[in-house]
């Protein structure tokens, strides 16, 4: 049988937000190969989650720096101009969520996101300022799919994990929110969203 929902809880990067790295130092690192070579070995994936952690910027860049002084200006342009990885929105995404609190349902938003960065996105995408509230990784110092983060979340916002649905890009935390208790769908799309939605008797 189905749980009814009450509580939607939407991820944001690759959900409602595109974010690429690449796209600005496509322009910075020209040569495909040595961009590749730096994102596997300087600016990785496991050293940016650790700001998404609540690593400030000072000391992720110290870090790198210190390892490669020689690269000193290809790491601080990560966050320079990190404005540019994330261009926009997805539009068909953010009508789901505008759908859903215009209905009068219980929407939250959980994300893996430094802090100073997503305040930085809630004022160029003023629609994250719209669900009833945020979890950010940054400011509470556990990232996603660590189960304390959904624990957290629950109880931030008093939501039933029975009655709960998360959306998520990564089969990873969309595994963490299910392992809590969380009904989970991954996102690929808007328009698979809005049946997976509708699977669980949310039409929008």
């Amino acid at each position: 049988m189905t749980p009814e929902i009450r509580h939607i809880v939407f991820d944001i990067g690759k959900v409602l937000i595109h974010y690429d790295p690449h796209l600005p130092f496509a322009r910075l690192i020209p040569d495909e190969t040595e961009r590749n070579w730096f994102f596997a070995n300087i600016c990785t994936h496991d050293w940016n989650v650790e700001q998404d952690r609540g690593r400030t910027w000072e000391e992720a860049e110290a870090l790198l720096i210190a390892a490669h002084p020689a690269r000193e200006e290809h790491i601080r342009a990560f966050r320079k101009y990190w404005h540019e990885m994330v261009p926009h929105a997805y539009e068909d995404s953010v009508a789901i969520l505008e759908g859903l609190i215009a209905e009068g349902r219980d929407v939250t938003m959980l994300t893996n996101f430094a802090s100073d960065t997503f305040r930085e996105a809630q004022q160029r995408f003023p629609f994250l300022k719209l669900p009833r509230g945020v979890t950010v990784s940054g400011d509470v110092g556990l990232i996603k799919p660590d189960i304390a983060i959904y624990e957290s979340h629950t109880k931030s916002f008093g939501l039933d994990p029975k009655a709960t649905i998360f959306i998520d890009d990564a089969p990873a935390n969309v595994e963490g929110a299910k392992a809590f208790g969380w009904n989970a769908v991954l996102f690929s799309g808007a328009e698979k969203l809005r049946s997976d939605l509708a699977a669980y008797g949310l039409k929008v």
